[in-house]
């Protein structure tokens, strides 16, 4: 029977609960669970099937996996999976899609909001027991811009039309979606980038899109506008983003996401003025593994089955598919 490797860093509770619905579904396989890729040695080399979300990855958990044929994925974004030196070109790779609209677009809102709001400035007032008050900024009347269309994106569009904003979509394909009141392409960002007071980042990390927020969009912003990152941490050019903040060249800023995970307690983002951090946390909402399951349910009967061509959420053939 087929080995199945879970390694995801979540709470050992969310990790014991994907291995429960696995082997409820599928008692006949062998699961082993771990939570940082540095506890996989005493199963990569019997692994054929692997579980994870990408940040969590590292190029030894392929390297040593000699019976890999196929990684789930657990979330949309597959960057540092298929782009690790040593995945063998015969594994197949599938993500989770169209579960994040919800957890992603509510995480947005919240993080516009305390912004707008000042919030951190709150938190700190209560530590200082200082009774402070001041006029909070309105998201109605203001213009976002969101950067890369894809489902979640069509999912924010419209919450942020209810709550009186401007749309302006910036996508690599400019279509017409509901929501958004106007759509322009990716190499108008800049051109694009003085109208907007919060820029929200949605683009997938690739090649085309590392740094794509650089100096030249941060200069273009306007001194009140702000910046949600919740795509990827490379989509952003994080030392611009310092400077930045720390000039006052926008207002301010919120990262969800970073060019390396765990943020290292030595990086001076910590300490940059107008940034607030989360730790990743915008997809990861109570009842995930649910909503992941009936993707990896249907690919693994597919898995098992034999018939990997019809499996669903494709992102890399195996090379032998020509």
């Amino acid at each position: 029977m087929p080995n199945v490797l879970i390694l995801t860093e979540v709470q050992e509770a969310m990790r014991a609960r994907y291995k429960a619905m696995l082997l409820e579904r599928f008692p006949q396989l062998v699961v082993n669970v771990v939570g940082h890729h540095s506890q996989v040695d005493p199963y990569i080399a019997d692994t054929d099937i692997l579980l994870c979300f990408s940040p969590p990855m590292a190029d030894h958990v392929v390297r040593d996996a000699k019976r890999l044929k196929w990684i789930q994925a657990l979330g949309t974004g597959v960057d540092n999976i298929v782009d690790l030196p040593s995945l063998h070109p015969e594994v197949l790779v599938t993500n989770i899609r169209g579960i994040h609209g919800a957890p992603v677009s509510e995480a947005t809102i919240a993080y516009m909001l305390s912004l707008a709001r000042d919030m951190p400035r709150a938190v700190h007032a209560q530590d200082r027991r200082a009774w402070e008050r001041w006029p909070a900024a309105l998201l109605a009347g203001k213009t976002v811009g969101i950067l890369g269309v894809g489902l979640i994106a069509e999912y924010l569009a419209p919450i942020c039309r209810q709550l009186g904003m401007t749309v302006i979509g910036i996508s690599s394909t400019p279509r017409r979606a509901a929501g958004f009141d106007r759509m322009v392409a990716r190499s108008e960002l800049v051109s694009v980038a003085p109208e907007l007071d919060f820029l929200v980042v949605l683009v997938p990390m690739s090649a085309q899109t590392r740094h794509i927020v650089d100096e030249s969009v941060f200069a273009a912003m306007k001194p009140s506008a702000f910046l949600v990152n919740v795509a990827r941490g490379g989509v952003v050019d994080e030392a611009a983003l310092i400077r930045a903040l720390e000039r006052g060249t926008i207002a301010g800023a919120v990262l969800d996401v970073f060019s390396q995970e765990p943020l290292p307690a030595e990086s001076p983002l910590w300490t940059t003025r107008n940034l607030t951090i989360f730790s990743h946390l915008a997809g990861y909402s109570l009842g995930y593994e649910e909503r992941a399951m009936p993707t990896i349910e249907a690919n693994m009967r597919k898995f098992l089955a034999g018939d990997l061509r019809s499996m669903i959420n494709i992102v890399r053939k195996p090379a032998s598919w020509g």
